[in-house]
């Protein structure tokens, strides 16, 4: 073989190699995913991704040296295979309970298409990066923040609206009202709009008044 022909081919090998190493990569990325989503991040292992993904620890641990970056990678992995909320559609809503209503309608949307894999992300929260436990607390917050938005500053007074909102977009809330309980999404966006109107309508005097059966209490008088 020519020197020229030597100095040609060298260019392939390294591009041969180069794919191999992104396929060995990709499933490892893939193993893992397959992982969290039937046993869970808690119960995943760097031995059980080598045997999924038919690779050694070690090369596991090549491409991820540590569980931040093989977790990122399995997010943006799986997401890419999601349809994903999309808050600036809700935005797009001045209303707060037309707002509400599309933001419902699409996270429970989101929920349910990803019900396996997000239950087992949620159910194993504390074992997750702290980079990854934190970004899931700052999106629930922000999906709270953005529904707020819209109402006015006297239906915001208190505390009541933001639980009702806080509970509403929450992954539970839906999984024990559409999974355990059989509504159907629509109608457990429903639910939860009248929840939120429920928090910033006042209760007429007859309901604050009214004590559930067995309240002896008196008028005006507190337990001790």
């Amino acid at each position: 073989m020519s020197r020229g022909s030597r100095r040609g081919s060298r260019p392939y090998r390294m591009t041969r190699r180069s794919e191999a190493v992104e396929d060995t990569r990709q499933r490892i990325i893939e193993a893992t995913v397959t992982l969290h989503g039937t046993v869970g991040p808690a119960a995943t292992t760097v031995m059980g991704i080598a045997e999924q993904a038919g690779v050694t620890r070690a090369t596991v641990y090549r491409h991820f040296p540590d569980d931040a970056t093989l977790f990122q990678a399995c997010s943006s992995h799986w997401l890419a295979q999601q349809l994903p909320p999309n808050p600036n559609e809700w935005l797009r809503h001045g209303d707060p309970f037309e707002r509400l209503r599309a933001a419902l309608t699409d996270l429970y949307r989101f929920y349910r298409a990803g019900e396996s894999m997000l239950r087992r992300i949620y159910e194993d929260k504390q074992s997750l990066p702290e980079e990854h436990r934190r970004g899931l607390d700052a999106r629930h917050e922000y999906f709270c923040e953005a529904l707020l938005a819209a109402f006015s500053a006297t239906q915001k007074r208190g505390h009541v609206l933001r639980a009702a909102i806080g509970h509403a977009v929450d992954f539970w809330t839906w999984r024990s009202l559409c999974v355990q309980n059989g509504l159907e999404d629509q109608d457990a966006v429903t639910l939860m709009v009248q929840l939120a109107a429920a928090a910033v309508t006042p209760p007429s005097p007859a309901v604050r008044s009214k004590r559930p059966p067995g309240d002896e209490r008196g008028p005006g008088r507190r337990g001790r």
